[in-house]
């Protein structure tokens, strides 16, 4: 199959009219080991190296250069097995603007392994947005590892989103540690949805480290079927007036079992942390008030599910 159809036929999955072809927008498509495409726009800089399992990038985006649009970045297989390895490094430089959009894309897994390795630095007043869309097939088959590193300088603003909410996965076990200075921004957020024998691990470690520095760890998760999932939320505010708050959500339905380990420490008197768990069904008020509504109990569940994921 020639790189342009296997390109065509990871954007079909995604079914997103985002490909790039005004010359403006920055787009970089990988297939396992494979760069297929790449755009870059005035201030971006990739560098990618081809290994043998995957890829390693240097992503550098220049001090004060603000990205009109989002770099779309598309990292996928088109195969039923393999191994994909994206090691990043990731620079924004101080007041610069960048927004990233990544698909995970992974049709007709069977057995694959998707494993990234970030070392993320945000310069001073710049920020950084991420979001990471997977999109897998019905029978899961893939085994998703993130892991970062992320150091947010001052006055500088760092979020991220991972959304798997179509298809099944297999296995995902999301790592990511994240130092904050003084006066900086940091937002985590996942929204997952398992089924059948899913295993589902979050594990998110926000350091406060500078005055007024603020972080939120957010996690949303709809387990069905036979699905596992296990979240642990560490936040620790080690400065004055540092401000940090957990928020995680977990619906379970079946036989689909669900754990959250929250830690959150103070250790500075004028710093203040706040955490809000929940882990059970669909919330009974909102079942009922959908379902008076004329929806099946069935339909009312899943716009529920939907709301949280969304």
């Amino acid at each position: 199959m020639s790189s342009d159809a296997v390109l065509n036929e990871l954007l079909d999955a995604i079914k997103m009219p985002f490909f790039p072809h005004d010359g403006k927008t920055a787009f970089v498509g990988i297939n396992a080991n494979q760069v297929l495409a790449s755009t870059l726009v005035p201030g971006l800089h990739i560098e990618p190296e081809e290994l043998e399992d995957g890829i390693r990038a240097q992503i550098r985006v220049d001090a004060g250069t603000t990205l009109e649009k989002p770099v779309h970045l598309c990292f996928g297989m088109v195969g039923e097995s393999g191994v994909q390895r994206i090691n990043l490094s990731i620079d924004i430089g101080e007041d610069a603007t960048a927004q990233f959009m990544a698909h995970c894309v992974f049709p007709k897994a069977v057995d694959i392994q998707h494993i990234m390795d970030a070392d993320i630095n945000v310069g001073a007043r710049a920020t950084y947005v991420y979001f990471e869309r997977h999109i897998h097939g019905r029978d899961g088959g893939v085994t998703v590892k993130p892991t970062a590193r992320v150091h947010v300088a001052e006055d500088a603003r760092f979020s991220t989103e991972f959304e798997l909410i179509r298809g099944r996965v297999g296995v995902i076990d999301i790592d990511y540690e994240t130092k904050v200075e003084a006066r900086g921004v940091m937002e985590m957020t996942a929204r997952i949805s398992g089924r059948g024998d899913d295993r589902i691990t979050i594990r998110e470690t926000g350091d406060l480290l500078g005055e007024e520095a603020r972080g939120v760890l957010t996690s949303h998760i709809a387990l069905r079927d036979d699905a596992y999932g296990e979240v642990y939320n560490d936040l620790r505010a080690r400065a004055p007036h540092a401000r940090g708050h957990v928020d995680c959500t977990e619906i379970v339905q079946d036989r689909a079992v669900a754990r959250a380990v929250p830690i959150v420490q103070v250790d500075h008197p004028q710093a203040h942390v706040t955490h809000e768990a929940a882990i059970g069904s669909v919330d009974s008020k909102q079942l009922q008030t959908l379902m008076s509504r004329g929806l099946s109990e069935e339909d009312a569940t899943e716009m529920i599910i939907d709301g949280l994921l969304s």
